[in-house]
């Protein structure tokens, strides 16, 4: 039996995420600090005391959610469980900086101000109401990437992420992703919803953030991860750091293969997922790509002594 450490992505934002692991261990607590220090502000604040709104803007929730879950990691390491004990790590699109903070990749400092900047860039790419995303259910993957190129003509319409079997989500043009909409039910699809998100992530539109990233990441160092990463690109496993940064910056403009990803850990045999942070929402994905699995959840103080019992 092996573990994968798995890290949410933006949407899991909720205001008071991670207090409770700060209040209850000093490391957790010294996270936040570190975080709040490298970014020159009390984003702390902003996530225990704000205004979900502004919490959910893509700059503030993409180094918020990180540091969730690097929260949950030093409540883990005080209790003797680190990085170590997982087979590997992954995560869903920023929740792949964490995953690479987690395995030793980036310091929390690097990874707070890379993900403050990659918010703003992917946010800045798109001029407001331009782009969008869509949610299509019960179509595969691949009966999506038809429907994208089929609503697209002569704007930007692509599958994005491929999150479990029966979820898939589109991005690009407005126009393209609400044409996509209208053909959906044509082409067998239950429902496709419209996504409230302020841009249209991990689409071709996204260009401008990736040469952003390129630079940002040509800044810092890298170092080869503890354990291996699972990429989003790829959906297979890294161990050296000369590929991660490539692979970071096609993961802004390229899809999120989670299912993909999932089923890879299994077939390498691994059999529990601990999903680190906010939400449990990569906990219902993986359900459903893989119903044999043991799913566990490490957000709170309470999930923490749960693990060790367990």
């Amino acid at each position: 039996m092996s573990t994968a450490f798995v890290f949410p992505g933006q949407g899991a934002q909720t205001i008071g995420m991670g207090r409770e692991l700060a209040q209850a261990y000093p490391a957790a607590q010294a996270v936040f600090d570190e975080v709040d220090e490298a970014l020159g502000e009390k984003l702390s604040a902003l996530i225990w005391e704000g205004d979900i709104a502004e919490l959910t803007l893509t700059e503030n929730a993409q180094p918020a959610l990180m540091a969730t879950s690097m929260a949950a990691m030093a409540a883990l390491g005080a209790e003797g469980i680190d990085v170590s004990r997982a087979a590997f790590v992954a995560g869903h699109s920023l929740g792949e900086y964490s995953a690479l903070c987690a395995a030793g990749v980036f310091s929390l400092g690097d990874t707070a101000r890379l993900l403050r900047t990659r918010g703003r860039a992917m946010q800045s790419a798109v001029p407001v109401g331009q782009g969008a995303m869509a949610a299509i259910l019960g179509l595969s993957a691949e009966d999506v990437e038809k429907l994208a190129a089929d609503a697209a003509g002569d704007d930007v319409c692509q599958l994005a992420n491929e999150n479990d079997p029966t979820q898939n989500v589109i991005s690009g043009s407005k126009a393209a992703v609400v044409r996509a909409i209208e053909m959906a039910k044509g082409a067998g699809a239950k429902r496709a919803l419209p996504l409230p998100v302020s841009a249209p992530f991990h689409c071709a539109l996204m260009q401008p953030a990736a040469d952003v990233m390129a630079q940002a990441l040509a800044e810092v160092q890298v170092h080869d991860p503890r354990v291996p990463l699972v990429s989003n690109v790829t959906a297979s496993g890294v161990e050296k750091a000369a590929p991660i940064v490539d692979l970071l910056v096609q993961q802004i403009t390229g899809r999120v293969r989670w299912r993909s990803s999932v089923e890879w850990m299994s077939a390498q045999g691994v059999t529990e997922f601990w999903e680190i942070g906010a939400g449990k929402a990569l906990s219902g994905m993986i359900r459903r790509i893989n119903k044999d699995a043991t799913l566990r959840n490490v957000g709170t103080a309470a999930d923490v002594k749960a693990m060790l019992e367990g």
